[in-house]
């Protein structure tokens, strides 16, 4: 663990922090599958997390490595190389994520192929067309490229966008990438639990910066990120998130509740 972690607790500037699903309920269905997703929302997630990729005709789909086998052949291929309709049956549509889903949460899409962004708006803009709901301010595109994040503020003004990195990998330091996000409007940094600390997070929310940990699995990981201030969690047990969310945040999962 990163020094300095323990404190006095700090205020995020979301409240509560959001609690985001790793792949779904990935500790107890398949990762990236509706059932898992699903699952998720039910445990109380407040935000689902995914890789997208968008297939030869056009479809962004949810997967990790972006990688299939097809029938019987041993050797893999890319998805950006397959139709959708060539895909195994447990690789969701974003579509179909939001037909079974609903729209009451926060969805953060890493992307793997950021090819897949223009896809990824049309799904977002077709459920919001057909709930009359506004998706695009809670879709979180993430990606380790500032310069490309940066393109995608100037075409999509109202998705929120992640800078998704390590602290080791931040050229010129965590103040100067605080900055250029900031003058780039990119709203939020998603860091590895064990580069945060109390100081960070209050670095980047000076610069109003969100602050996101994924990786956070164990309770007291989980505990100290949210003492710490961060606005948002990624953990694959939903339930141990759920626990320490409600812990940290007891008015707001009562107002929940109400």
């Amino acid at each position: 663990m990163a020094e300095g972690r323990r404190g006095p607790r700090i205020s995020p500037l979301l409240t509560p922090p959001i609690g985001f699903a790793h792949r779904g309920a990935r500790a107890l269905e398949r990762e990236n599958t509706l059932a898992a997703f699903s699952l998720a929302l039910e445990m109380g997630a407040t935000g689902l997390e995914s890789d997208v990729w968008m297939t030869a005709d056009g479809q962004a789909v949810l997967d990790h490595d972006g990688l299939v086998r097809m029938g019987r052949w041993p050797r893999r291929r890319r998805i950006p190389e397959c139709h959708r309709d060539e895909l195994p049956g447990h690789i969701p549509t974003l579509s179909e994520l939001y037909y079974t889903c609903g729209a009451d949460f926060e969805l953060s899409l890493d992307l793997k192929d950021p090819d897949a962004v223009a896809s990824v708006i049309d799904s977002v803009d077709e459920a919001s067309d057909r709930t009359g709901l506004p998706f695009r301010q809670r879709l979180w595109l993430c990606h380790p490229n500032v310069d490309l994040l940066a393109g995608l503020r100037d075409r999509w003004p109202e998705v929120r966008l992640c800078n998704s990195t390590r602290l080791s990998r931040m050229d010129g330091g965590p103040e100067r990438r605080a900055a250029v996000l900031a003058e780039a409007g990119i709203d939020s940094v998603n860091l590895h639990q064990t580069d945060w600390s109390g100081g960070l997070v209050t670095l980047f929310h000076r610069f109003e910066i969100l602050c996101f940990g994924w990786d956070a699995q164990q309770p007291r990981v989980l505990k100290e990120l949210l003492d710490m201030g961060v606005d948002g969690v990624y953990s694959d047990y939903v339930e141990r998130m759920r626990k320490a969310l409600d812990d940290c945040y007891p008015a707001h999962r009562e107002h929940e509740r109400d």
